[in-house]
Order: structure tokens, then C-alpha cells, then sequence
């Protein structure tokens, strides 16, 4: 008996897993030639309700999507689970659902905000809504239907999350699995529509608990770019053309305080409250046709509801880039976005009024902008403009131009010009390239007078690169280099007066799903870069081994090694009959550096996220530049400074003296989420830099964050953030309410503080005991999208 009923059971089970996974007859090569033909979208009578639920009649005369194949982590394979898509239209909105078949218990969703939700269970799709596999939208959403929007440029391997369209979606967890409804407004996109017009599509779906995997609608290949792949709808017409204005007021009451000098007060200091503050601002919209928009902002409300994370800084030698978050400058940034980075709008930091035309038409792409930008501190206006324009040439390749113009008051005046291009060889094969001429009236750093002078300063910088992407192998070459006086005012630079070359190559194992191992993959590199007057400025060449394994852990090493050389004049004088030098001692210096890194990373369930990173550098420079009061200049040289004035007060500080030392980093993110709504995300970051001459460290900078969102509702959150840096004793913290209904409406109140503990007192030139308050601030922001069609 207890046999027939083990056999019953097991008969249930066998029976019972047709429900939630892949049923239809898996054939690549009958999926390959049915993905030829353009899907036809019918038409709508009348929109369905938007609920989660797949009983209108609508979907029921819908096109249908099914037999997706599995790209990850297997390789154009039956998925684990069947999904089918659907979509329709009517005059004013594209529909689209999905039935995602799964376990529901088994299923991975949370209540998370927008744009967050790439870490769980969730469906896709791509809408190239010009059909020239450049440019489509990416819109994700997960069991509940909570949005993640964005757009997916051809070459770049990550997708832009920072656009949010207004759109309504609708999830819900059945026994079946789960399923999701989505009604989305042709006026929120930007497309090409009508009689003849194809548009490029895929659906897929990612499941977390199998290793990650994706599967897709389209049967789309490693090493060629997804947006080349697409199917094709069409039958979208009929459409209403709208011309759509977008009013966003918004208003920002604040109440402020900051730290002033008071010799009557405990340490010599006191809080001082500001005046209480209130910013008007308005932002404008009008979607002059469906692929051209105009967007204004007078006096834009860009206060930062999140600030930028915290970084190292100690021991920097050149400027770090920190990326764009205001929502003015985000529309439509991928079309000033260049590898060269001519255009960085975080440039224009506080605009009176600003404005920008960007679209297509054709195979045109053209991008606009000016503003008017305000510097308090020096009562001075400074006056941007940039001119993006592209034309596509063939299937997957184009040309563009970029010119920009900067003028801040009577001394800064800076111009750029150049060209870009894209030739695509074969659907593997990319040759592409950038060129750019500036042209500048400014102030010049002169090492052979240690000062700077008003003069004409012309420059270039270029990029090149050739790039093959295989199946399980790649290599590019490149070459990119910036002249002395070269200068993007509205971009950003790293370094100038470096030009190099680099090549690297990739090779990667078969995936097998199944196996402990699923994938290894290898890279190397070696680069070189050198100076205008072919001095060598650093060599490098290393490994990286990626190992990924079941149950969503990957373990990955990277080694390397290489020279780097200094020269003083880049840090400061060159020396001369007048001048002593930026070095104390030799003026060049050479240093033979090698080390590693492993990384690990491991989620365990759909509840804890774990990476950790681990690396030593031998051999790495100290510039003896001083990280802070708490961590000074520990060179010999200027050590024995210290001990000369005591004898001698009016002895001036020496020259930095760069010397080799050893790094140890070490980086620790852990994420948490103990209930659905709570998430709890702590990282740690530490670099530790010990000079080889006296064996003193240079630096020890621990960057603690801790970072809590509870997300009430989709559109109701809370959300804490706590830094600290040891480095200079900052302790921020950031307290944020958040209603968030639709994009440009929004509801925030929130409290700023920046504290320092037992950091250095500038009052008393001494070292708190405990906490001290530099600043705090609170405010309450609001905005609301007025829409009207015309």
C-alpha cells in the first residue's frame, strides 16, 4: 500500500508540473523562421480595464507572444517556465500583458519603488519605436507591476533608468503564477507610427531563483547587440497625433542652519539660522510631434533629493566624476553622451533658465540645449550652449557632430567642435571613432613660472576603436589621447596631455545550466600611455577570471602589474634656475606596480545580497599630499620639517615628496530585506595606504553607509541614509518622505544634517570630543505635472 501511494504522489507532481513550466514544443530553428515575419497588432474597440487580472475580451483578440528560448545563463535553450505576451492598441494608448506560469510561493517580488526592481522576478520589453536598432525603450515590471522605465542604447552594455514615462501597470500573484496588464499613452513615447511603419520588439522574463535566467521572445545571440535582434510589429495606425504640453511647477520651502564663528560659544563656534528660504521654479514640455520635443526651466527646482554617495578621496590626483540626477538635464541625455565625456551638464550646477530641443526625424537625430547659469559667489553669470546632431547611414551605422560653447564672465571663454562615427563591419565587428577640437581664452597653469597666465590655449583630443564581440570570445584595440591645452568646460576631463593605446580580449566557456560551474570567462589587457613628448606615463597589463556558479554565486580574481611615472611639473613648478621644484628631491619618479583583487559575490534566498571585494596594490604612489588634519603629510622630508621648526618657526613647508607604499582595499555591501516593504542596505568601504620609506601610513579612509527605504505603497516611501568618512570625521544624514504618484507630481519632506564626529575643529584648530553640527537643513518640496493635449 504505502507503494502505490509514493507512486501516487509521484504521479501528482509529474502531473501537476505542466501548469507552471514550459509546455509548448521547443523547436529553434521553427522559432528563428516564425520570428521573421512583423507581428500585425490589431486594433482595439475599447480599453481593458487595467487590473492585473486577463478576463477582458480585449486579450482575447490580441497578438499573442509565445515559445520564448532561454538566453541565461543557457544558451538559446527551452526556458524553465512558460511566459506569453500579449499586445494591442487603440487611438491613444499601447496595451501590453504578460502570464508568467510559476509557483507562486516560489516567486520573488517586493513592494520596491520605481526603477528598483532588478533584483527579483520580472518581465520585460524592448520598443524601438523608430525601428533603426539604435535606440528603444527598456520597461520592466515586476509581479505587482511596479514600473522600472528607461532606454537601451545600441553599444552600451547598460540600459538608462533615469526616464520615467507616465503609464499605467497592474500586477498580480494567481495560483497560475502571476500576470500583469499595461496601458501606456503614445503621447509619452516618441515614435514613428502609420501605414507601412514597423516597430522593433521582444518580450522576456527574468525568474532570480534560476540562476538568474532570462528568457525571450526573440531567439537573440551572445555577441551581437540585442537592439540588431528584435522582431518587428506593425499595424499601428490610425493613431491620434497629439501635441502634448507638460506645465510642472514646483515650490520648495527650506529652513537652514549653519556653523559661524562665535568666540563667546563652546568651541569658539555656534549654529546660525538662514533665512527661511522659498524657491518657485517652473519646468515646460510641449511634444511638438511625436518625435520632437521641447523642454524649458526657468529657475528649475534642481534641489537634490539624494545626494551624491561618498567616495574616497584622499590621495586623488585627478578630478572623480559623480553622474547627472536632475530631471531636466536626464531627458534625453543619451544623445549628448560621447566616450570622450564632451558633455557633462553637472557643469551647469545652478541654472536661472535653461532650454532644449531634442528628437528625430528620419534618419536625423538632433539634441539643443542653452542655459544661463548663476554663480552667487562671485555675483557672475555664465552662458552655456550645446549642438548635437547625428545622421544614421545604413543599418547599424552613423556619423554626428558635437559643438559646445562656455562663456563665464570677462576671462573664461571656451569653444569645442568635433565629429563622431560608427561603422559597423559585420553584425560582430565594430569600427568607431571621435575627434574634437577646443579652442579657449582662459587662465593656464605655467610650471616654468609656477603661476598661471591669460592666454589662447588650442587642443584635440580622439578615440578609436576597433571591437569584435563573439559567442564565447572578443578583442578590441583602441587608441584615445588630450593635448596639453585641450579643455571641455561643459565636459569632463580626467586628465590632459596623455595620449595611450589599449588592447584586451575575451574568452568564455560554453554556459551549462546544469553544471556547478555555469560559466568561466577570462580577460586580459595591456595598455600604454604616453606624453606630447613621448615620455612614458604608464604601462599596465593584467587578467581577469570570472567563475560563476549555481545558486547565484560568482567569485572572480584580478591581477595586474605595471609601471607608473611621475614628473613634478604635472603636481606643481618645474624646476630652474628660479624655481626649486613641485619634488622634494628627484623630479621624476618610477614605480614597478603589482597586485590583485577578489571579489565574491552570493545571494542567499531573495532576502540577503552579499559582495565582497578584497585587493592589495604593491608599490602604489603616496603623493604626500595630506588627506586631511587627521592624516598629514608623513614623508621624511616633511617630517623632518616639523622637527626644523621647532627651532626655526618661520621655516616654509617643503615640497611633496611621492613615494611608493602599500594599498590594502576592502569593500563590504550587504543587502537585506527582512519584510517585503523594508529594505536595509549597509556597505563599507576601506583603503589603507602605508609608505615603504618609514613604514607610516599615509592614510586609512573607512567610508561607512548604511541606507533604509520603506516602501508603504508604490508610490509612498520613507527612506534613511547614514554616512561616515574617518578621513576629515563627516557624519551625513539624510531623512526623506516620499510621494511619488506619477512622473513630475511628487510630495517630499526631508531633513539634511552634516555632523561631524571627533573631526577637526577649524575654530579652535583642534579635535572635537564627540559630534559636532556643521549644518542642517529642512525642507519640503513640491510639484505637480499639469497635462493637456491638443
Amino acid at each position: 500500500m504505502p507503494k502505490q501511494i509514493s507512486l501516487l504522489i509521484i504521479l501528482l507532481v509529474l502531473t501537476a508540473i505542466p501548469v507552471f513550466a514550459q509546455t509548448d514544443t521547443f523547436d529553434l530553428d521553427k522559432i528563428r523562421e516564425d520570428r521573421k515575419a512583423p507581428v500585425e497588432v490589431p486594433k482595439f474597440d475599447s480599453s481593458p480595464l487595467i487590473d492585473g487580472k486577463l478576463d477582458d475580451s480585449q486579450w482575447q483578440q490580441a497578438a499573442k507572444f509565445t515559445n520564448f528560448v532561454q538566453t541565461e545563463p543557457g544558451d538559446l535553450i527551452a526556458p524553465s517556465r512558460k511566459t506569453i505576451a500579449y499586445m494591442g492598441y487603440d487611438d491613444k494608448h499601447l496595451y501590453i500583458a504578460f502570464m508568467c506560469f510559476d509557483e507562486p510561493d516560489k516567486i520573488t517580488y517586493s513592494v520596491a519603488k520605481r526603477d528598483s526592481v532588478g533584483s527579483e522576478d520580472y518581465v520585460g520589453v524592448f520598443l524601438d519605436t523608430f525601428n533603426d536598432q539604435r535606440r528603444a525603450y527598456i520597461l520592466q515590471f515586476n509581479p505587482l507591476g511596479i514600473q522600472a522605465d528607461g532606454v537601451k542604447l545600441e553599444g552600451e552594455r547598460r540600459s538608462d533608468f533615469s526616464v520615467d514615462l507616465v503609464m499605467e501597470s497592474k500586477g498580480l500573484v494567481i495560483p497560475e503564477g502571476y500576470s500583469i496588464e499595461v496601458k501606456i499613452p503614445f503621447k509619452s513615447l516618441r515614435y514613428e507610427a502609420g501605414e507601412g511603419k514597423f516597430w522593433g520588439i521582444d518580450f522576456w522574463r527574468r525568474i532570480d531563483r534560476f540562476n538568474r535566467e532570462i528568457a525571450g521572445w526573440m531567439p537573440i545571440e551572445r555577441g551581437v547587440s540585442e537592439l540588431q535582434q528584435l522582431g518587428r510589429i506593425t499595424g499601428l495606425k490610425g493613431i491620434n497625433t497629439e501635441r502634448t504640453l507638460e506645465i510642472v511647477p514646483s515650490i520648495t520651502l527650506s529652513k537652514s542652519s549653519e556653523r559661524v564663528e562665535d568666540l563667546t560659544q563652546p568651541g569658539n563656534s555656534r549654529l546660525d539660522g538662514l533665512p527661511f528660504g522659498t524657491d518657485l521654479g517652473v519646468s515646460v514640455k510641449y511634444q511638438i510631434t511625436p518625435n520632437v520635443t521641447l523642454d524649458a526651466a526657468i529657475n528649475p527646482d534642481f534641489a537634490e533629493v539624494e545626494a551624491d554617495a561618498p567616495v574616497v578621496r584622499a590621495n586623488q590626483r585627478f578630478p572623480i566624476f559623480f553622474p547627472e540626477k536632475r530631471p531636466f538635464f536626464l531627458e534625453r541625455i543619451d544623445i549628448f553622451r560621447s566616450r570622450s565625456q564632451v558633455v557633462n551638464t553637472r557643469n551647469i550646477a545652478d541654472p536661472d533658465v535653461a532650454a532644449k530641443l531634442t528628437g528625430k526625424i528620419g534618419k536625423n537625430t538632433f539634441g539643443i540645449l542653452g542655459a544661463v547659469d548663476n554663480f552667487e559667489e562671485d555675483d557672475l553669470k555664465a552662458y552655456a550652449a550645446i549642438l548635437r546632431l547625428r545622421r544614421d547611414i545604413g543599418a547599424n551605422s552613423n556619423i554626428g557632430m558635437f559643438a559646445t560653447t562656455y562663456h563665464r564672465g570677462s576671462d573664461t571663454h571656451n569653444s569645442l567642435f568635433g565629429f563622431d562615427g560608427k561603422y559597423q563591419i559585420d553584425p560582430r565587428t565594430v569600427f568607431s571613432f571621435e575627434a574634437f577640437g577646443s579652442h579657449s581664452r582662459k587662465y593656464y597653469y605655467n610650471p616654468d613660472i609656477d603661476d598661471s597666465e591669460y592666454r589662447t590655449g588650442n587642443g584635440v583630443a580622439y578615440r578609436a576603436e576597433y571591437d569584435y564581440t563573439g559567442r564565447n570570445r572578443g578583442w578590441s584595440l583602441n587608441v584615445e589621447g588630450r593635448s596639453h591645452d585641450y579643455r571641455a568646460d561643459l565636459g569632463f576631463t580626467r586628465r590632459t596631455n596623455t595620449h595611450g593605446t589599449r588592447f584586451g580580449y575575451r574568452l568564455q566557456t560554453e554556459p551549462a545550466p546544469n553544471a556547478s560551474l555555469i560559466r568561466f570567462t577570462h580577460r586580459g589587457f595591456m595598455s600604454g600611455d604616453i606624453d606630447e613628448k613621448g615620455r612614458i606615463l604608464r604601462t599596465s597589463y593584467g587578467a581577469f577570471n570570472s567563475f560563476d556558479f549555481q545558486n547565484q554565486l560568482s567569485f572572480r580574481v584580478f591581477l595586474r602589474a605595471g609601471l607608473e611615472r611621475l614628473y613634478e611639473e604635472e603636481f606643481g613648478a618645474r624646476r630652474n634656475q628660479l624655481l626649486a621644484g613641485a619634488f622634494s628631491g628627484l623630479p621624476v619618479r618610477d614605480a614597478f606596480q603589482y597586485g590583485g583583487e577578489i571579489d565574491i559575490s552570493k545571494n542567499f534566498g531573495n532576502r540577503i545580497r552579499l559582495n565582497a571585494e578584497f585587493g592589495y596594490d604593491e608599490n602604489a604612489f603616496d603623493f604626500d599630499f595630506g588627506a586631511s588634519e587627521k592624516f598629514p603629510r608623513v614623508s621624511p622630508v616633511y617630517l623632518q620639517y616639523l622637527i626644523d621648526r621647532m627651532t626655526n618657526p618661520n621655516l616654509e613647508e617643503p615640497p611633496i615628496d611621492p613615494g611608493k607604499g602599500r594599498l590594502l582595499r576592502m569593500e563590504l555591501n550587504v543587502e537585506v530585506q527582512p519584510t517585503d516593504p523594508l529594505n536595509i542596505r549597509l556597505s563599507y568601504d576601506r583603503r589603507r595606504l602605508t609608505r615603504k620609506d618609514n613604514d607610516l601610513t599615509a592614510f586609512d579612509s573607512n567610508i561607512y553607509s548604511l541606507r533604509t527605504t520603506y516602501q508603504f505603497t508604490r508610490f509612498v516611501s520613507t527612506r534613511a541614509r547614514f554616512d561616515y568618512n574617518n578621513i576629515d570625521g563627516g557624519f551625513d544624514t539624510q531623512l526623506l518622505f516620499g510621494w511619488t504618484p506619477s512622473p513630475g507630481t511628487a510630495f517630499f519632506v526631508g531633513y539634511n544634517d552634516t555632523s561631524s564626529y571627533k573631526g577637526y575643529n577649524p575654530y579652535t584648530e583642534t579635535f572635537d570630543p564627540g559630534f559636532r553640527r556643521d549644518s542642517n537643513t529642512f525642507f519640503i518640496r513640491l510639484s505637480y505635472l499639469f497635462r493637456k493635449s491638443f
